[in-house]
Protein backbone atom coordinates (compact mmCIF):
# COMPACT_ATOMS: atom_id res chain seq x y z
CA UNK A 1 0.00 0.00 0.00
CA UNK A 2 2.92 2.25 1.01
CA UNK A 3 4.67 1.36 -2.30
CA UNK A 4 1.56 2.24 -4.36
CA UNK A 5 0.99 5.69 -2.19
CA UNK A 6 4.50 6.12 -2.68
CA UNK A 7 4.60 5.74 -6.47
CA UNK A 8 1.39 7.49 -7.00
CA UNK A 9 3.43 10.45 -5.00
CA UNK A 10 6.27 10.07 -7.21
CA UNK A 11 4.59 9.91 -10.50
CA UNK A 12 2.03 13.07 -9.67
CA UNK A 13 4.05 15.84 -10.65
CA UNK A 14 5.31 13.63 -13.86
CA UNK A 15 1.71 13.63 -14.76
CA UNK A 16 1.24 17.20 -14.27
CA UNK A 17 4.17 18.08 -16.20
CA UNK A 18 3.18 16.34 -19.13
CA UNK A 19 -0.37 17.98 -18.89
CA UNK A 20 0.84 21.98 -18.62
CA UNK A 21 3.54 20.79 -21.23
CA UNK A 22 0.52 19.49 -23.59
CA UNK A 23 -1.46 22.68 -22.70
CA UNK A 24 1.65 25.00 -23.41
CA UNK A 25 1.23 23.61 -26.88
CA UNK A 26 -2.06 23.61 -27.15
CA UNK A 27 -2.16 27.20 -26.74
CA UNK A 28 1.10 27.87 -28.64
CA UNK A 29 -0.50 26.30 -31.52
CA UNK A 30 -4.28 28.27 -31.13
CA UNK A 31 -1.87 31.36 -30.55
CA UNK A 32 -0.24 30.58 -34.30
CA UNK A 33 -3.18 29.91 -35.82
CA UNK A 34 -4.69 33.06 -34.27
CA UNK A 35 -2.70 34.79 -36.19
CA UNK A 36 -3.09 33.01 -39.44
CA UNK A 37 -7.16 33.71 -38.76
CA UNK A 38 -6.37 37.47 -38.45
CA UNK A 39 -4.65 37.95 -41.64
CA UNK A 40 -7.06 35.61 -43.64
CA UNK A 41 -9.97 38.02 -42.20
CA UNK A 42 -8.67 40.83 -43.01
CA UNK A 43 -8.04 39.72 -46.89
CA UNK A 44 -11.66 39.38 -46.56
CA UNK A 45 -12.60 42.74 -44.64
CA UNK A 46 -13.62 45.27 -47.56
CA UNK A 47 -14.65 42.26 -50.28
CA UNK A 48 -18.34 44.08 -50.10
CA UNK A 49 -16.89 47.40 -50.46
CA UNK A 50 -16.96 48.00 -54.12
CA UNK A 51 -19.24 47.07 -57.41
CA UNK A 52 -18.15 44.86 -59.68
CA UNK A 53 -15.09 46.14 -62.07
CA UNK A 54 -15.57 46.28 -66.33
CA UNK A 55 -14.56 44.81 -67.96
CA UNK A 56 -12.71 41.96 -65.80
CA UNK A 57 -14.98 40.99 -62.51
CA UNK A 58 -18.31 41.58 -64.56
CA UNK A 59 -16.77 39.44 -67.27
CA UNK A 60 -15.91 36.29 -64.81
CA UNK A 61 -18.65 36.69 -62.59
CA UNK A 62 -21.43 36.80 -65.49
CA UNK A 63 -20.11 33.50 -66.63
CA UNK A 64 -20.42 32.19 -63.53
CA UNK A 65 -23.96 33.25 -62.78
CA UNK A 66 -24.88 31.92 -66.47
CA UNK A 67 -23.47 28.50 -64.76
CA UNK A 68 -25.74 28.54 -62.10
CA UNK A 69 -28.72 29.96 -63.84
CA UNK A 70 -28.88 28.16 -66.77
CA UNK A 71 -27.62 24.99 -65.28
CA UNK A 72 -24.84 24.11 -67.08
CA UNK A 73 -21.96 23.13 -65.07
CA UNK A 74 -20.15 22.06 -68.11
CA UNK A 75 -19.20 24.42 -70.47
CA UNK A 76 -18.62 28.31 -69.37
CA UNK A 77 -20.92 30.62 -71.33
CA UNK A 78 -20.24 34.17 -72.03
CA UNK A 79 -23.61 35.70 -73.60
CA UNK A 80 -25.26 32.32 -73.97
CA UNK A 81 -21.70 31.53 -75.91
CA UNK A 82 -19.53 29.08 -75.35
CA UNK A 83 -15.93 30.77 -73.72
CA UNK A 84 -12.41 28.80 -73.88
CA UNK A 85 -10.26 32.10 -72.52
CA UNK A 86 -10.13 30.69 -69.55
CA UNK A 87 -10.78 26.68 -67.72
CA UNK A 88 -13.36 26.04 -65.52
CA UNK A 89 -12.58 26.16 -61.81
CA UNK A 90 -12.87 29.97 -60.86
CA UNK A 91 -16.34 29.58 -62.69
CA UNK A 92 -17.24 26.45 -60.57
CA UNK A 93 -15.81 27.97 -57.14
CA UNK A 94 -18.30 31.44 -58.00
CA UNK A 95 -21.47 29.61 -58.85
CA UNK A 96 -21.01 27.61 -56.18
CA UNK A 97 -20.37 30.42 -53.60
CA UNK A 98 -23.07 32.33 -55.49
CA UNK A 99 -25.82 29.54 -55.11
CA UNK A 100 -24.68 29.27 -51.42
CA UNK A 101 -24.33 32.72 -50.23
CA UNK A 102 -26.54 34.94 -52.58
CA UNK A 103 -26.13 36.55 -55.41
CA UNK A 104 -23.35 39.78 -53.37
CA UNK A 105 -20.29 40.99 -54.48
CA UNK A 106 -18.00 39.04 -51.42
CA UNK A 107 -19.60 36.10 -52.05
CA UNK A 108 -18.88 36.84 -56.35
CA UNK A 109 -14.93 37.33 -54.99
CA UNK A 110 -15.02 33.67 -53.50
CA UNK A 111 -12.19 32.26 -55.86
CA UNK A 112 -9.84 35.04 -55.38
CA UNK A 113 -10.31 34.62 -51.95
CA UNK A 114 -9.99 30.54 -51.17
CA UNK A 115 -6.70 31.49 -53.75
CA UNK A 116 -5.21 34.19 -51.17
CA UNK A 117 -6.26 31.50 -48.46
CA UNK A 118 -4.66 28.15 -50.10
CA UNK A 119 -1.47 30.37 -50.35
CA UNK A 120 -1.06 31.93 -47.19
CA UNK A 121 -1.86 28.96 -45.11
CA UNK A 122 0.59 26.52 -47.11
CA UNK A 123 3.35 29.08 -46.59
CA UNK A 124 2.89 29.66 -42.67
CA UNK A 125 2.86 25.82 -42.49
CA UNK A 126 6.33 25.71 -44.64
CA UNK A 127 7.69 28.93 -42.80
CA UNK A 128 7.06 27.59 -39.53
CA UNK A 129 8.14 24.37 -40.05
CA UNK A 130 11.55 24.81 -41.35
CA UNK A 131 12.15 28.48 -40.55
CA UNK A 132 10.80 29.78 -37.06
CA UNK A 133 7.57 30.54 -35.86
CA UNK A 134 8.33 34.44 -35.27
CA UNK A 135 9.43 34.11 -39.04
CA UNK A 136 5.72 33.18 -40.19
CA UNK A 137 4.08 35.47 -38.20
CA UNK A 138 6.28 38.38 -39.91
CA UNK A 139 5.73 36.36 -43.21
CA UNK A 140 2.10 36.44 -42.67
CA UNK A 141 1.75 40.54 -41.99
CA UNK A 142 3.99 41.23 -44.97
CA UNK A 143 2.15 39.35 -47.35
CA UNK A 144 -1.06 40.31 -46.20
CA UNK A 145 -0.58 44.04 -46.18
CA UNK A 146 1.37 44.61 -49.52
CA UNK A 147 -1.35 46.28 -51.70
CA UNK A 148 -0.90 43.79 -54.79
CA UNK A 149 -2.04 41.26 -52.14
CA UNK A 150 -4.49 42.19 -50.40
CA UNK A 151 -6.25 44.12 -53.80
CA UNK A 152 -5.74 40.69 -56.12
CA UNK A 153 -7.51 38.73 -53.29
CA UNK A 154 -10.71 40.90 -53.85
CA UNK A 155 -10.72 41.22 -57.59
CA UNK A 156 -13.00 38.85 -58.71
CA UNK A 157 -10.53 36.70 -61.92
CA UNK A 158 -8.69 34.53 -62.07
CA UNK A 159 -5.06 35.97 -60.77
CA UNK A 160 -4.82 35.22 -57.62
CA UNK A 161 -6.50 31.72 -57.55
CA UNK A 162 -4.30 30.45 -59.71
CA UNK A 163 -1.28 32.26 -57.77
CA UNK A 164 -2.17 30.47 -54.41
CA UNK A 165 -2.41 27.12 -56.07
CA UNK A 166 1.22 27.88 -57.67
CA UNK A 167 1.97 28.72 -54.52
CA UNK A 168 0.72 25.69 -52.84
CA UNK A 169 2.53 23.17 -55.44
CA UNK A 170 5.87 25.39 -54.84
CA UNK A 171 5.92 25.17 -51.19
CA UNK A 172 4.63 21.10 -51.01
CA UNK A 173 7.23 20.30 -53.46
CA UNK A 174 9.76 21.93 -51.48
CA UNK A 175 8.65 20.34 -48.42
CA UNK A 176 9.30 17.38 -49.98
CA UNK A 177 12.49 17.94 -51.10
CA UNK A 178 14.01 19.22 -48.22
CA UNK A 179 12.28 16.01 -46.59
CA UNK A 180 14.51 14.18 -49.33
CA UNK A 181 17.38 15.89 -48.79
CA UNK A 182 17.69 15.06 -45.04
CA UNK A 183 17.55 11.46 -45.91
CA UNK A 184 13.54 11.13 -44.86
CA UNK A 185 10.89 9.46 -47.15
CA UNK A 186 8.94 12.88 -49.02
CA UNK A 187 6.10 12.92 -46.58
CA UNK A 188 2.64 11.26 -48.76
CA UNK A 189 0.00 13.84 -47.94
CA UNK A 190 2.47 16.54 -48.85
CA UNK A 191 3.07 15.39 -52.66
CA UNK A 192 -1.05 14.75 -52.74
CA UNK A 193 -0.92 18.34 -52.01
CA UNK A 194 1.57 19.55 -54.28
CA UNK A 195 -0.10 17.23 -57.51
CA UNK A 196 -3.85 18.31 -56.38
CA UNK A 197 -3.07 21.70 -56.34
CA UNK A 198 -0.72 21.72 -59.24
CA UNK A 199 -4.05 20.01 -61.53
CA UNK A 200 -6.08 23.02 -59.10
CA UNK A 201 -3.54 25.27 -60.88
CA UNK A 202 -4.16 23.91 -64.43
CA UNK A 203 -7.91 24.12 -63.99
CA UNK A 204 -7.91 27.57 -62.99
CA UNK A 205 -5.92 29.07 -66.01
CA UNK A 206 -4.32 26.56 -68.41
CA UNK A 207 -1.17 25.31 -68.60
CA UNK A 208 0.83 28.38 -66.51
CA UNK A 209 -0.47 26.64 -63.34
CA UNK A 210 1.95 23.74 -64.00
CA UNK A 211 4.61 25.21 -66.03
CA UNK A 212 5.54 27.95 -63.45
CA UNK A 213 5.76 25.93 -59.92
CA UNK A 214 8.02 23.45 -62.73
CA UNK A 215 10.40 25.82 -63.24
CA UNK A 216 10.62 27.55 -60.02
CA UNK A 217 11.30 24.37 -58.55
CA UNK A 218 13.79 23.16 -60.61
CA UNK A 219 15.58 26.85 -60.88
CA UNK A 220 16.07 26.12 -57.04
CA UNK A 221 16.74 22.69 -57.34
CA UNK A 222 19.67 23.82 -59.60
CA UNK A 223 20.75 26.60 -57.85
CA UNK A 224 20.80 24.71 -54.24
CA UNK A 225 22.84 21.60 -56.29
CA UNK A 226 19.69 19.26 -55.34
CA UNK A 227 19.00 18.08 -58.45
CA UNK A 228 19.17 14.66 -56.68
CA UNK A 229 15.85 14.92 -55.24
CA UNK A 230 14.34 15.16 -58.55
CA UNK A 231 13.22 11.62 -58.71
CA UNK A 232 11.62 11.15 -55.76
CA UNK A 233 9.09 14.14 -56.38
CA UNK A 234 8.23 12.41 -59.40
CA UNK A 235 5.95 10.16 -57.49
CA UNK A 236 3.57 7.75 -60.03
CA UNK A 237 0.71 7.99 -57.30
CA UNK A 238 0.77 11.89 -58.04
CA UNK A 239 1.16 12.23 -61.57
CA UNK A 240 -1.69 9.67 -61.65
CA UNK A 241 -3.68 12.15 -59.58
CA UNK A 242 -2.94 14.72 -61.07
CA UNK A 243 -4.09 13.38 -64.93
CA UNK A 244 -7.33 12.12 -62.84
CA UNK A 245 -8.23 15.88 -62.11
CA UNK A 246 -7.40 17.30 -65.11
CA UNK A 247 -7.95 15.17 -67.85
CA UNK A 248 -11.96 14.63 -67.82
CA UNK A 249 -12.78 18.56 -68.14
CA UNK A 250 -10.23 18.97 -71.38
CA UNK A 251 -11.50 15.69 -72.77
CA UNK A 252 -15.25 16.30 -72.39
CA UNK A 253 -15.14 19.82 -74.19
CA UNK A 254 -12.53 18.10 -76.81
CA UNK A 255 -15.15 15.60 -77.70
CA UNK A 256 -17.86 18.35 -77.80
CA UNK A 257 -15.76 21.12 -79.47
CA UNK A 258 -13.43 19.89 -82.11
CA UNK A 259 -11.91 22.99 -82.40
CA UNK A 260 -11.24 23.26 -78.63
CA UNK A 261 -7.41 21.94 -78.16
CA UNK A 262 -6.27 24.39 -80.76
CA UNK A 263 -8.04 27.44 -79.86
CA UNK A 264 -7.17 26.93 -75.61
CA UNK A 265 -3.78 25.76 -76.06
CA UNK A 266 -2.49 27.17 -79.18
CA UNK A 267 -4.04 30.35 -79.49
CA UNK A 268 -5.07 31.21 -76.11
CA UNK A 269 -1.70 29.94 -74.77
CA UNK A 270 1.16 29.76 -76.94
CA UNK A 271 0.22 32.68 -79.41
CA UNK A 272 -1.00 34.99 -76.18
CA UNK A 273 2.46 34.25 -74.54
CA UNK A 274 5.05 34.47 -77.82
CA UNK A 275 3.42 36.95 -80.21
CA UNK A 276 2.24 39.90 -80.01
CA UNK A 277 -1.05 41.65 -81.38
CA UNK A 278 -2.71 41.47 -77.57
CA UNK A 279 -3.63 43.58 -75.70
CA UNK A 280 -1.43 45.18 -72.56
CA UNK A 281 1.85 45.84 -74.43
CA UNK A 282 4.05 47.29 -72.64
CA UNK A 283 8.18 47.49 -71.99
CA UNK A 284 10.34 44.48 -70.59
CA UNK A 285 11.24 46.34 -67.48
CA UNK A 286 7.55 46.77 -66.50
CA UNK A 287 7.19 43.54 -64.21
CA UNK A 288 9.76 44.77 -62.02
CA UNK A 289 8.72 48.13 -62.09
CA UNK A 290 5.41 47.53 -60.82
CA UNK A 291 6.24 44.57 -58.08
CA UNK A 292 8.45 47.75 -57.03
CA UNK A 293 5.65 49.66 -56.55
CA UNK A 294 2.52 47.46 -55.99
CA UNK A 295 4.06 45.92 -53.23
CA UNK A 296 5.20 49.54 -51.33
CA UNK A 297 6.70 49.57 -48.51
CA UNK A 298 7.86 45.93 -48.23
CA UNK A 299 9.63 45.97 -51.39
CA UNK A 300 12.07 48.59 -49.81
CA UNK A 301 12.96 46.61 -47.77
CA UNK A 302 14.43 43.78 -50.16
CA UNK A 303 17.70 46.08 -50.05
CA UNK A 304 17.85 46.11 -46.47
CA UNK A 305 20.49 44.10 -44.75
CA UNK A 306 19.55 40.35 -43.26
CA UNK A 307 19.69 40.49 -39.42
CA UNK A 308 19.23 37.04 -37.82
CA UNK A 309 20.36 33.88 -37.59
CA UNK A 310 17.21 32.41 -37.09
CA UNK A 311 15.81 28.71 -38.03
CA UNK A 312 18.00 25.62 -38.47
CA UNK A 313 20.36 24.44 -41.45
CA UNK A 314 18.11 24.72 -44.09
CA UNK A 315 17.34 28.27 -43.86
CA UNK A 316 19.88 28.98 -46.87
CA UNK A 317 17.93 26.62 -49.28
CA UNK A 318 14.90 28.30 -48.68
CA UNK A 319 16.31 32.04 -49.03
CA UNK A 320 17.33 30.16 -52.02
CA UNK A 321 13.96 29.46 -52.99
CA UNK A 322 12.51 32.74 -52.01
CA UNK A 323 14.86 34.72 -54.59
CA UNK A 324 14.47 31.78 -57.25
CA UNK A 325 10.70 32.49 -57.02
CA UNK A 326 10.80 36.11 -57.05
CA UNK A 327 13.25 36.39 -60.27
CA UNK A 328 11.66 33.92 -62.48
CA UNK A 329 8.43 34.60 -61.89
CA UNK A 330 9.19 37.95 -62.78
CA UNK A 331 11.43 37.20 -65.98
CA UNK A 332 8.75 35.11 -67.10
CA UNK A 333 6.40 37.50 -67.44
CA UNK A 334 8.58 40.26 -68.58
CA UNK A 335 9.31 38.06 -71.72
CA UNK A 336 5.96 38.34 -73.41
CA UNK A 337 4.81 41.62 -75.09
CA UNK A 338 1.52 41.55 -73.09
CA UNK A 339 1.77 42.02 -69.57
CA UNK A 340 -1.03 42.07 -66.54
CA UNK A 341 -0.10 43.23 -62.87
CA UNK A 342 -2.29 40.38 -61.46
CA UNK A 343 0.22 37.78 -63.44
CA UNK A 344 2.50 39.03 -60.66
CA UNK A 345 0.01 37.96 -57.60
CA UNK A 346 2.55 34.47 -57.25
CA UNK A 347 5.42 36.68 -56.31
CA UNK A 348 3.94 37.80 -52.99
CA UNK A 349 4.63 35.54 -50.77
CA UNK A 350 7.99 34.93 -51.84
CA UNK A 351 8.69 38.99 -51.27
CA UNK A 352 6.87 38.49 -48.16
CA UNK A 353 9.75 35.84 -46.65
CA UNK A 354 12.31 37.71 -47.84
CA UNK A 355 11.01 40.70 -45.77
CA UNK A 356 10.36 38.96 -42.87
CA UNK A 357 13.98 37.72 -43.18
CA UNK A 358 15.03 41.14 -42.43
CA UNK A 359 13.84 41.50 -38.62
CA UNK A 360 12.57 39.62 -36.13
CA UNK A 361 9.97 42.34 -35.50
CA UNK A 362 7.89 40.93 -32.63
CA UNK A 363 10.99 40.37 -30.61
CA UNK A 364 13.24 42.95 -31.97
CA UNK A 365 15.05 45.91 -30.62
CA UNK A 366 15.37 49.60 -31.78
CA UNK A 367 15.87 51.07 -35.30
CA UNK A 368 14.57 48.23 -37.22
CA UNK A 369 11.59 47.71 -34.94
CA UNK A 370 10.39 50.94 -35.49
CA UNK A 371 10.57 50.54 -38.66
CA UNK A 372 8.85 47.64 -39.33
CA UNK A 373 6.24 49.31 -37.09
CA UNK A 374 6.28 52.30 -39.27
CA UNK A 375 5.81 50.40 -42.46
CA UNK A 376 3.23 48.43 -41.35
CA UNK A 377 0.85 51.32 -40.78
CA UNK A 378 2.26 52.79 -43.70
CA UNK A 379 1.21 49.27 -45.69
CA UNK A 380 -2.48 49.15 -44.39
CA UNK A 381 -3.15 52.89 -45.24
CA UNK A 382 -1.99 52.21 -48.92
CA UNK A 383 -4.49 49.20 -49.38
CA UNK A 384 -7.66 51.13 -47.77
CA UNK A 385 -6.91 53.58 -49.90
CA UNK A 386 -6.52 51.68 -52.69
CA UNK A 387 -9.75 49.67 -52.24
CA UNK A 388 -11.43 53.13 -51.56
CA UNK A 389 -10.10 54.43 -54.74
CA UNK A 390 -11.55 51.65 -56.86
CA UNK A 391 -14.91 51.92 -55.05
CA UNK A 392 -14.82 55.28 -55.67
CA UNK A 393 -13.96 55.44 -59.40
CA UNK A 394 -17.07 52.75 -59.22
CA UNK A 395 -15.19 51.51 -62.77
CA UNK A 396 -18.37 52.04 -65.17
CA UNK A 397 -20.21 49.70 -62.87
CA UNK A 398 -23.81 49.22 -63.98
CA UNK A 399 -25.02 48.35 -60.80
CA UNK A 400 -27.33 51.64 -60.71
CA UNK A 401 -28.61 50.71 -63.68
CA UNK A 402 -30.08 46.99 -63.02
CA UNK A 403 -31.97 48.12 -60.28
CA UNK A 404 -34.59 50.16 -61.81
CA UNK A 405 -33.98 47.44 -64.69
CA UNK A 406 -34.74 44.32 -62.72
CA UNK A 407 -37.79 46.07 -61.06
CA UNK A 408 -39.26 47.24 -64.27
CA UNK A 409 -38.72 44.24 -66.45
CA UNK A 410 -41.27 42.34 -68.15
CA UNK A 411 -41.37 38.32 -69.40
CA UNK A 412 -40.86 38.58 -73.00
CA UNK A 413 -39.13 41.92 -73.33
CA UNK A 414 -35.95 42.37 -74.64
CA UNK A 415 -32.72 43.76 -73.50
CA UNK A 416 -30.13 45.35 -75.45
CA UNK A 417 -26.37 46.26 -75.36
CA UNK A 418 -25.61 48.54 -77.64
CA UNK A 419 -21.70 48.81 -79.32
CA UNK A 420 -20.31 47.36 -75.39
CA UNK A 421 -20.58 45.19 -73.30
CA UNK A 422 -21.99 45.85 -70.25
CA UNK A 423 -21.44 42.06 -68.62
CA UNK A 424 -21.91 42.46 -64.73
CA UNK A 425 -26.00 43.67 -65.62
CA UNK A 426 -26.96 39.67 -65.99
CA UNK A 427 -25.37 39.26 -62.19
CA UNK A 428 -26.71 43.10 -60.94
CA UNK A 429 -30.25 42.27 -62.69
CA UNK A 430 -30.82 38.79 -61.99
CA UNK A 431 -31.18 38.36 -65.71
CA UNK A 432 -31.75 34.42 -66.58
CA UNK A 433 -31.26 34.67 -70.36
CA UNK A 434 -28.44 36.15 -72.58
CA UNK A 435 -28.90 39.86 -73.92
CA UNK A 436 -28.69 40.61 -77.18
CA UNK A 437 -25.45 42.55 -78.73
CA UNK A 438 -25.16 45.42 -80.76
CA UNK A 439 -22.37 46.00 -83.18
CA UNK A 440 -21.03 45.72 -86.61
CA UNK A 441 -19.59 41.85 -86.47
CA UNK A 442 -19.53 42.26 -89.96
CA UNK A 443 -16.24 43.91 -89.85
CA UNK A 444 -12.98 42.50 -90.82
CA UNK A 445 -10.60 44.22 -88.05
CA UNK A 446 -12.58 42.63 -85.19
CA UNK A 447 -10.45 39.32 -85.19
CA UNK A 448 -7.46 41.88 -85.16
CA UNK A 449 -8.20 43.83 -82.15
CA UNK A 450 -7.48 41.65 -78.48
CA UNK A 451 -11.21 42.85 -77.10
CA UNK A 452 -15.08 42.14 -76.25
CA UNK A 453 -15.54 41.57 -79.42
CA UNK A 454 -13.09 39.37 -80.73
CA UNK A 455 -13.99 37.15 -77.40
CA UNK A 456 -17.73 37.18 -78.51
CA UNK A 457 -16.25 36.61 -82.07
CA UNK A 458 -14.21 33.37 -81.17
CA UNK A 459 -17.05 32.54 -79.19
CA UNK A 460 -19.50 32.27 -81.95
CA UNK A 461 -17.61 30.12 -83.70
CA UNK A 462 -18.39 27.20 -81.54
CA UNK A 463 -21.96 27.89 -81.63
CA UNK A 464 -23.21 29.96 -84.49
CA UNK A 465 -26.66 28.82 -84.46
CA UNK A 466 -27.02 30.26 -80.75
CA UNK A 467 -24.46 33.25 -81.87
CA UNK A 468 -27.10 34.25 -85.18
CA UNK A 469 -29.16 34.86 -81.94
CA UNK A 470 -27.42 37.16 -79.19
CA UNK A 471 -24.91 38.62 -82.11
CA UNK A 472 -26.92 41.48 -83.60
CA UNK A 473 -26.23 43.93 -86.44
CA UNK A 474 -27.47 47.46 -86.29
CA UNK A 475 -29.82 46.56 -89.53
CA UNK A 476 -31.19 43.70 -87.24
CA UNK A 477 -31.50 45.71 -84.19
CA UNK A 478 -33.86 48.37 -85.88
CA UNK A 479 -35.52 45.81 -86.93
CA UNK A 480 -36.29 43.90 -83.99
CA UNK A 481 -37.09 47.51 -81.43
CA UNK A 482 -40.12 47.37 -84.41
CA UNK A 483 -41.36 44.19 -83.45
CA UNK A 484 -43.82 44.69 -81.11
CA UNK A 485 -41.74 43.89 -77.37
CA UNK A 486 -40.74 45.99 -74.93
CA UNK A 487 -37.23 46.34 -75.24
CA UNK A 488 -34.71 47.57 -72.65
CA UNK A 489 -31.27 49.23 -74.83
CA UNK A 490 -27.91 50.01 -72.45
CA UNK A 491 -25.37 52.41 -74.37
CA UNK A 492 -23.34 55.06 -74.64
CA UNK A 493 -25.93 58.79 -74.89
CA UNK A 494 -24.02 59.35 -78.02
CA UNK A 495 -25.94 56.44 -79.56
CA UNK A 496 -29.26 57.62 -79.24
CA UNK A 497 -28.72 60.04 -82.54
CA UNK A 498 -27.55 56.70 -84.24
CA UNK A 499 -31.41 54.70 -84.20
CA UNK A 500 -34.51 56.28 -84.71
CA UNK A 501 -35.70 54.27 -83.02
CA UNK A 502 -34.37 55.51 -79.91
CA UNK A 503 -35.49 59.13 -80.64
CA UNK A 504 -38.62 58.34 -78.43
CA UNK A 505 -37.78 56.25 -76.07
CA UNK A 506 -37.55 56.89 -72.27
CA UNK A 507 -34.29 57.33 -70.47
CA UNK A 508 -34.41 55.22 -67.09
CA UNK A 509 -31.57 55.86 -65.62
CA UNK A 510 -28.01 56.77 -65.80
CA UNK A 511 -24.62 55.95 -64.69
CA UNK A 512 -21.31 56.63 -65.74
CA UNK A 513 -22.01 57.80 -69.13
CA UNK A 514 -24.06 54.64 -69.34
CA UNK A 515 -27.69 55.21 -70.22
CA UNK A 516 -30.89 52.80 -69.60
CA UNK A 517 -33.70 53.20 -72.24
CA UNK A 518 -36.87 51.88 -72.08
CA UNK A 519 -38.26 51.52 -75.54
CA UNK A 520 -41.85 50.76 -75.23
CA UNK A 521 -43.92 48.20 -77.79
CA UNK A 522 -44.88 50.22 -80.62
CA UNK A 523 -43.08 52.96 -81.60
CA UNK A 524 -43.97 55.69 -83.96
CA UNK A 525 -43.78 55.33 -87.33
CA UNK A 526 -41.82 57.38 -88.01
CA UNK A 527 -39.17 54.94 -86.48
CA UNK A 528 -40.34 52.28 -87.88
CA UNK A 529 -42.77 52.99 -91.54
CA UNK A 530 -42.79 49.40 -92.20
CA UNK A 531 -44.84 48.85 -88.95
CA UNK A 532 -48.53 49.67 -89.86
CA UNK A 533 -50.27 51.90 -87.25
CA UNK A 534 -53.80 51.44 -85.37
CA UNK A 535 -55.29 53.52 -87.71
CA UNK A 536 -54.17 51.53 -90.63
CA UNK A 537 -54.63 48.93 -90.00
CA UNK A 538 -56.97 46.50 -92.57
CA UNK A 539 -56.37 48.72 -95.42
Amino acid sequence: MRQMMGLGVATEPAWRGMASQRWRHVKAWGHEWGWLAATLAWLVVTAWARPLALPDEGRYVGVAWAMLTSGDWVVPQLDGLPYFHKPPLFYWITAGSLSLFGPSEWAARAGPLLGAAAGTVAAFLFVRRWWSASVARAMLLAFATQPLAFVGAQFANLDMLVAGCIAVTIFSFAHAALEAGLGQRPSRRVLVAGYAFAALGVLAKGLIGLVLPGVVLLAWCVASRRLRVVPWLLWPPGLALFAAIVVPWFAAMQWRFPAFAHYFFVVQHFSRYAQGGFNNVQPWWFCAVAIAVLCLPWSAWLVLPRRGGLGGAEVPALRSLMWSGLLVITVFFSIPQSKLVGYLLPVTWPLALLVADKVTPLTGEGHRRRLWAGSLVLAVAACLAAVTAFALRGDHSTRDLSRPLATQLQPGDQIFFLHDAYFDLPFYARLRQPVRIVEDWGEPDIAARDNWRKELADAARFAPDRAATSLVTPAQFGALLCSGSNSWVVGHPANRARYAALASAEQVATAHETVLWRVAAGVSREACPETPSPSSAGR
